[in-house]
């Protein structure tokens, strides 16, 4: 028997079941692959929902769609935008060892997805004060008597559900780059450790890019 075999491999950041840290990579992107794709099933599940209603419903969709304030959506878009730039930086700065430019962009990645979530407070808030939120109490206000006020807010159920769903990603994103925040500088998941945060960036430009799809049905189509 060999000495390779008889040595163990103490490395912290290996699971006892792989032989070695590329395995581990490898099975982890392939696991984070597969998540992804039944992640995009069922947002597109959602999605062709809302076309489907959009195209039967446009007058009613489209008003519905001028209580949204565009300016809060382009904030947010320009802010997700540029943390999938700060998130590719961060991965990109984990396998090159580099803890301190790790960190920062974590940081950053993680102030620009409070931002988005503070304004989607705004925005929910403003809703519930102008009784958008679907229920009993809700009133779209002044409309067209040719649109039924339900069909509006069906819209609005569209709006909380597929907004509500993606800003669920985005707490347990944030979530996850906080414990990252707090593990870099003990010096955990640099160089070919560095496999965590290359999930996470791909989880947080998956979340990106949900949103740069919500973006323009929800805000932008009709204008």
């Amino acid at each position: 028997m060999s000495d390779t075999t008889l040595t163990p491999n103490h490395d912290p950041a290996l699971a006892h079941h792989f032989n070695d840290l590329e395995q581990q990579h490898e099975a982890a992107t392939l696991g984070m692959w597969a998540f992804l794709a039944q992640e995009v099933l069922f947002f597109g599940g959602v999605f062709t929902a809302y076309a489907v209603y959009r195209h039967r419903f446009p007058e009613a969709f489209h008003e519905a769609s001028q209580h949204l304030d565009i300016v809060l959506g382009t904030i947010n878009t320009t802010a997700l935008l540029t943390s999938s730039l700060t998130m590719a930086l961060a991965v990109q700065a984990a396998q090159w060892g580099r803890q301190k430019a790790t960190f920062w962009f974590i940081f950053l990645t993680f102030l620009l997805g409070m931002v988005f979530m503070g304004i989607k407070v705004v925005e929910y808030s403003d809703k519930f004060a102008h009784h958008l939120v679907p229920g009993p109490n809700f009133n779209a206000g002044t409309h067209s008597a040719a649109v039924d006020p339900h069909n509006i807010q069906l819209f609005f159920s569209f709006y909380f559900v597929m907004t509500g769903l993606h800003a669920l990603h985005m707490i347990i994103g944030v979530a996850i780059l906080l414990w990252i925040m707090l593990g870099v500088p003990r010096g955990k998941w640099m160089g070919p450790r560095a496999t965590f945060i290359e999930m996470t960036g791909l989880y947080w430009h998956l979340v990106d890019l949900v949103w740069i799809f919500l973006f323009p049905l929800l805000y932008l189509i009709g204008r």
